[in-house]
């Protein structure tokens, strides 16, 4: 029996030239899928799970532009994870979902919030996977203070900017069995420095 996926993508500015492409993604898994939840934020988190289940992907994609105000704006990763915690997580992840946030990590918002909101998501999900498009480049390194803050809570940190990586994605989806990830977080005290990813 396949597990619900619940999807959080970012569509801040800086996700602007992939945030089309992982819509359409996303589009794809639920119109193939009966149990999926799709959300995108910018600086507030808005659920776009109907606005997707259309015949017409441009119309769908349209519909989602035009009903999501902050899309191209900033980025509000802690506070966007807190409203789904506090809205949806419980009526959503009872069953033992896979949670995907799809984002670069690029963070306006307080990394301590981020850091108590991830750990709250990945102590509520079955599996918490992070997908994050500059993860594609040679070059890249999660030195963000919003990656900083989330690595420790992550599951799988797995890159998503061509269709290699979607079909790795995939892969990797259908081979989840039924043993949850042996977790690396540590429990949150005040004051402690995070652990290393």
């Amino acid at each position: 029996k396949p597990r619900q996926l619940v999807v959080i993508c970012d569509v801040s500015g800086s996700m602007d030239r992939y945030s089309r492409i992982l819509l359409q993604f996303i589009y794809a898994i639920e119109n193939g899928m009966a149990r999926v939840e799709a959300f995108v934020f910018g600086t507030r988190l808005t659920r776009v799970t109907r606005l997707l289940r259309h015949r017409s992907i441009d119309e769908a994609m349209e519909r989602v532009a035009r009903e999501v105000q902050d899309w191209s704006g900033g980025t509000r990763i802690g506070q966007s994870l807190q409203t789904f915690n506090q809205e949806w997580a419980r009526r959503l992840l009872r069953n033992g979902a896979v949670v995907l946030i799809i984002s670069d990590g690029w963070d306006r918002g307080d990394p301590e919030v981020l850091r108590q909101e991830i750990a709250k998501l990945q102590r509520s999900s079955y599996r918490l996977i992070w997908l994050n498009p500059l993860l594609g480049s040679p070059r890249y390194e999660p030195l963000t203070r919003g990656m900083q803050a989330a690595l420790p809570y992550v599951d799988d940190f797995m890159p998503v900017h061509n269709l290699a990586s979607l079909e790795a994605l995939a892969k990797h989806l259908s081979s989840i069995d039924d043993h949850r990830p042996e977790r690396r977080q540590q429990p949150l005290m005040s004051g402690a420095s995070s652990p290393a990813a």
